[in-house]
């Protein structure tokens, strides 16, 4: 299967590459064009990028970009509940690899808070999102079960957090991996980004996002929220 196979929506570029290594740089090159559109156009630049571990070349390759990084915001799609010293911290993987050389001067906002228990730390976030700006550049992925961002099939809350017209910013989650509590953004909020970015590798991946095309159902394929106009994917075998 080729990525051109997919019946996707009008609007909806895809992107194919040779290897991992291309996908990453072009995935780069692509967010920091638009990271200084919007420096350009506005004078600031906001980022939310997903964590878990594909990320981390296209991480690496983002931070070697030439960019005002002090200009830019980055936060996450989602986090791991658990602190940002822990290895599965998706705060920990972007400040490791992201925020790293000049990139480091970029602001940072995080979604972990340490509280009593996940309900108490999503209101926490919740708060502290109050200070996000609109997104200029969202940079998703894809689990082999169709979830994005912490977007889980089945989770308790994620029929609010799919609502178009949901009041909250994030919401707590489960996922069916350990660590199985999670923060996440709602579509609500993560539909405001300008251009949004998917990236996926690997052949099962791209079987899962054509199944994910040929249906609306985004309880069951939350990915499925997401395919439409303006949307652009990065695909590499």
């Amino acid at each position: 299967m080729a990525i051109s196979d997919l019946n996707l929506p009008a609007g909806v570029l895809a992107h194919s590459l040779a290897r991992a290594p291309l996908l990453a740089t072009a995935l780069a090159e692509r967010v920091a064009e638009a990271l200084r559109e919007a420096i350009a156009s506005q004078g600031r630049a906001t980022l939310v990028v997903s964590g878990g571990r594909s990320p981390v070349a296209f991480f690496e390759a983002l931070s070697a970009q030439p960019l005002p990084w002090s200009k830019v915001l980055v936060s996450l799609a989602d986090e791991r509940w658990v602190p940002t010293v822990h290895a599965d911290s998706n705060e920990a993987l972007v400040r490791r690899h992201l925020l790293q050389g000049a990139a480091a001067q970029a602001q940072f906002l995080g979604l972990y808070r340490s509280a009593g228990s996940l309900a108490e730390a999503a209101e926490l976030t919740e708060q502290a999102l109050h200070d996000l700006p609109p997104i200029d550049v969202l940079v998703l992925g894809m689990g082999s079960d169709g979830h994005t961002a912490s977007l889980f099939p089945g989770s308790p809350n994620l029929e609010q957090a799919l609502q178009a017209d949901c009041p909250r910013r994030c919401l707590p989650m489960l996922a069916p991996s350990v660590p199985h509590q999670r923060l996440t953004l709602t579509l609500a909020q993560l539909k405001t980004a300008r251009l949004t970015l998917l990236a996926i590798e690997g052949q099962d991946k791209l079987r899962v996002l054509a199944q994910a095309a040929q249906q609306a159902d985004s309880w069951r394929m939350p990915i499925s929220a997401f395919l439409c106009a303006p949307l652009e994917i990065y695909w590499c075998p």
